[in-house]
């Protein structure tokens, strides 16, 4: 069974399971945006997990904030820039902030 839902629906999964808090506003939006265009491109539906996105994005304000935090994994890839990080994971850049994929 499936149920198609738009970005207001993705949000309220969220606030229903707690997890209101785990992204801003506009970092909701780029995750289900890019969430939906891996699906176009990929032509596989991907099923809504909660708990799993959770686990596999992080937001960000900025790369320094990352790159605090990742320290010893940027200094043994010479990861310099987002750009360089992109070779690694998936960084979703927004107006706002930076989700990344958990590594």
């Amino acid at each position: 069974m499936k149920i198609t839902i738009d970005v207001n629906g993705f949000m309220n999964k969220f606030l229903r399971m707690g997890r209101a808090e785990q992204f801003s506003y506009n970092g909701f939006h780029a995750l289900f945006d890019y969430l939906e265009s891996t699906e176009d491109c990929t032509d596989n539906e991907i099923e809504l997990d909660v708990i799993a996105l959770c686990c596999e994005y992080y937001e960000y304000e900025n790369f320094e904030e990352i790159k605090k935090e990742y320290s010893n994994y940027f200094d043994n890839n010479n990861i310099q820039c987002l750009e360089d990080l992109e070779k690694y994971i998936t960084v979703i850049n927004f107006d706002g902030g930076i989700i990344i994929q958990s590594f």
